[in-house]
C-alpha cells in the first residue's frame, strides 16, 4: 500500500478522534462555537452564484499575502465570488475586518476524505490557489479527481520540510503535481519544490511586496499618538514565546542612558498578555496593557499591545522595529510591514520564514540583522543616539518594499485560467 493510501485510511479511521479534538480545541478557546461545523467540511452559508475562485491560507501571515492577490482576481473577474479559507480563529477575525466584497470566509475542513468531499459538493470551485505550503494529500487528491485547476502560490518549503519531503519523494512528486504551476517566494524555494518533482515552477518575488500597508484608523492613530507623547519608542512587532523576556532585559540595559524609553511589545498571540505582563512584572519592570485602557506615565517601562490588528498604528508611531520570531527557532515575520511604514528595521538570525526579503534588507543597507542581544543592544543604542541614520535605515527599507510591488500582477498574469464550465460532481 503507498504512502497516500495508508494516510487516507488512517484519516479515515481517525475521523472519531479529530472530532474529539475538535471538541478540546473548542474548550480550549481555539475554534469558533458558532461555525465548528465547517471544520467538518459543512458550510454555514450558500454558495454564490457564479464563478468561484477558492483560495485556501494557512493562517495569519498568508491571509495577509493574499489579500493584493484577491484584490486582482476580483477586478479582472468581476462576476466572480472569491472562497478563502483558513484553519485559526485568529485569521478568521482579522479577515472579518479585511476582506473585500464578493469575498467571504470558511474555516478549512480537516483532512478526512468524507468531510473534504462535502465540502467540494457544496461549494464546487472552477480555480483554486493554495498558498505557501500546505499540502493536505486527501484534499488535493478529490480536487485532482474532479479535475480542478489549481496553482500553488507563494510558495514556500524550509529546509527541514524539503528533507523530511525527500524521504517521500514519490509522495511529494504525487502532491506537487496536483498544481499545474507553483509560483515560489524566492528561487531558492522554487529549486527545492522542482527537486521534489514540481511540474511548472517559476518565482517571481515574495507576494508580501505587493501588500497594501497595514491599515490604521485616524482617530485611534491620534488618541495613540497622544499616548506615546514625549516616549522613544521601541517596538517589538508580532513576538513569540521567550522574546518579551529578550526584549524586558534589553530594556533594562538601556534605561538608565535613554530614560525615556518606552519598549511597546505586540505579542503574536494576544491570549497570552496575562502570562507576558506576570514575567515582565516579577523581572522589576512596570507593564502597561491596552487591553485594559492604561494610560501610560513617566515611570513605565513597557506598553503591552494585547489587542487583534492593530500592528500599523504602532509601526506609524515608532521609528525603531524590532521582527518577532527572529530570536528563537519559529522562523521570523514579515519585515516589509515595518518597512513600509517607515520604520527602521532590525530583526535577529532567525528569518528563514522571510530569508531571501531579509537577505535583500540588510544588502541594500535597509535593515540590520543581530546575531544576539548584544548585538541588539549595540544597533539600538546607535540608533537612538542618531536620527540621522536611523532615517536612512528607514528610507532604504521602504525603496525595497516599493521595489517589487508589481510581484502580485506577474502571478496573476501566469495563473490557470478561470472555468468557464463546471464540471460534473463526481460520483461519491
Amino acid at each position: 500500500m503507498t504512502a497516500l493510501a495508508l494516510y487516507r485510511a488512517g484519516t479515515r479511521l481517525a475521523a472519531p478522534y479529530l472530532r474529539g479534538l475538535l471538541r478540546r480545541r473548542l474548550a480550549a478557546g481555539k475554534e469558533d462555537p458558532d461555525r465548528i461545523a465547517e471544520r467538518h467540511g459543512v458550510p454555514s452559508r450558500p454558495r454564490p452564484d457564479g464563478p468561484l475562485i477558492w483560495l485556501h491560507a494557512a493562517s495569519v501571515g498568508e491571509s495577509l499575502s493574499a489579500l493584493s492577490l484577491i484584490g486582482r482576481l476580483l477586478a479582472l473577474h468581476p462576476d466572480a465570488h472569491i472562497l478563502v479559507t483558513t484553519g485559526t480563529v485568529t485569521s478568521a477575525r482579522l479577515l472579518a475586518t479585511r476582506l473585500p466584497p464578493r469575498s467571504f470566509h470558511q474555516f478549512f475542513p480537516l483532512d478526512v476524505p468524507g468531510w473534504g468531499r462535502g465540502f467540494l459538493d457544496h461549494w464546487r470551485p472552477d480555480l483554486v490557489l493554495w498558498m505557501e505550503s500546505e499540502l493536505w494529500p486527501n484534499m488535493l487528491g478529490e480536487l485532482r479527481r474532479r479535475g480542478v485547476p489549481m496553482a500553488l502560490v507563494n510558495a514556500r518549503m524550509s529546509a527541514g520540510s524539503f528533507a523530511n519531503w525527500r524521504r517521500l519523494r514519490g509522495t511529494a512528486a504525487v502532491l506537487l503535481r496536483s498544481f499545474a504551476i507553483c509560483i515560489a517566494q524566492s528561487e531558492a524555494q522554487a529549486e527545492r519544490l522542482r527537486r521534489l518533482g514540481a511540474r511548472e515552477v517559476l518565482c517571481f518575488g515574495n507576494l508580501k511586496y505587493s501588500a497594501d500597508p497595514l491599515p490604521a484608523d485616524a482617530d485611534d492613530l491620534a488618541a495613540l499618538r497622544t499616548l506615546l507623547a514625549g516616549r522613544d519608542v521601541l517596538l517589538w512587532a508580532s513576538t513569540h514565546t521567550g522574546e518579551e523576556r529578550v526584549a524586558g532585559d534589553l530594556h533594562k540595559r538601556l534605561r538608565t542612558d535613554h530614560p525615556a524609553l518606552l519598549t511597546v511589545i505586540v505579542p503574536r498571540h494576544p491570549a497570552r498578555a496575562a502570562e507576558i505582563a506576570g514575567a515582565l512584572g516579577d523581572a522589576g519592570l512596570r507593564v502597561k496593557l491596552r487591553s485594559r485602557g492604561d494610560t501610560i506615565d513617566a515611570t513605565d517601562d513597557l506598553y503591552l499591545a494585547d489587542t487583534m490588528g492593530e500592528l500599523g498604528l504602532f509601526y506609524r508611531n515608532t521609528a525603531l522595529a524590532v521582527i518577532g520570531a527572529s530570536f528563537g527557532h519559529d522562523g521570523g515575520h514579515n519585515p516589509l510591514e515595518a518597512a513600509q511604514l517607515d520604520c527602521a528595521v532590525l530583526f535577529g538570525p532567525g528569518m528563514a520564514n522571510f530569508q531571501a526579503v531579509a537577505d535583500e534588507l540588510t544588502a541594500a543597507h535597509a535593515a540590520v540583522s543581530c546575531a544576539d542581544i548584544d548585538a541588539l543592544e549595540t544597533t539600538v543604542r546607535r540608533l537612538l543616539a542618531d536620527e540621522t541614520e536611523r532615517a536612512a535605515l528607514a528610507r532604504a527599507a521602504k525603496a525595497v518594499a516599493e521595489k517589487h510591488r508589481d510581484v502580485v500582477d506577474r502571478v496573476v498574469e501566469h495563473l490557470p485560467p478561470l472555468r468557464t464550465r463546471r464540471a460534473a460532481r463526481p460520483p461519491s
